[in-house]
């Protein structure tokens, strides 16, 4: 009877894991717990933003949108603030073409809105830097390290996730993954690499608080 259990599990498993094949799903990305190429991305909705304003995706109007999730505190991130500029300048000469929306979640005092505003303000950041306190959107995305990076197609889609690059370091960077995977978007074409391993500094997300027995079982 044990046998028999077992050999119909393992056939319910590999009929299951062969229909995510076929429909081009199998829950997540290979480095995306949350996200697979292809899924709609998630989409945010009055985040304030460091120019005073509160921004949604719905209104964005550009063909393709790159999300990176980021802050002030990362080291790594901070590494990489002046190539996401030079991005989101290049395809700025071409409007409509692209928008860059960076989206902060961290709660430390370093992460703050107001000291996010002291970053764009000094850095003259040519994005839209975003705040989300209670940070779903970026457990929508699934979203681990600051920076992470997602190009949205104009069906607002995941087309790529992951890194920008293969080095913090500017001089040493050797294979470029994002920009590829926007020209090859703006092309219709899937990107060569769709995900890559984002490397960086852990997203701070704030612990979760466990309920007690008594108010699960509703004393």
């Amino acid at each position: 009877m044990i046998r028999r259990l077992t050999m119909a599990s393992l056939f319910a498993a590999v009929m299951v894991s062969g229909w995510a094949a076929l429909s081009g799903r199998a829950g997540a990305g290979e480095y995306n717990e949350t996200l697979s190429i292809g899924d709609r991305a998630p989409a945010w909705k009055d985040l304030p933003g460091v120019d005073g304003r509160k921004h949604s995706l719905s209104e964005i109007d550009a063909e393709l949108v790159v999300v990176v999730f980021t802050c002030n505190s990362c080291p790594i991130a901070a590494d990489y603030e002046d190539r996401i500029m030079a991005l989101a300048k290049k395809y700025a000469a071409e409007p409509g073409k692209l928008a860059v929306v960076a989206i902060n979640v961290n709660l430390v005092a370093e992460d703050s809105l107001p000291k996010m505003k002291q970053r764009a303000e000094q850095k003259g950041f040519p994005f839209a830097y975003l705040f989300d306190e209670s940070q779903k959107i970026a457990k929508d995305y699934g979203a681990a390290f600051t920076p992470e990076f997602f190009v949205l197609d104009k069906d607002r889609r995941v087309a790529y996730t992951g890194g920008m690059d293969d080095s913090s370091d500017p001089a040493r960077v050797k294979i470029k993954y994002l920009e590829p995977a926007i020209e090859a978007t703006f092309a219709g074409k899937k990107p060569q690499t769709q995900e890559t391993v984002a490397r960086g500094c852990r997203i701070r997300y704030a612990p979760q608080r466990k309920r007690s027995k008594e108010i699960e079982r509703g004393e």
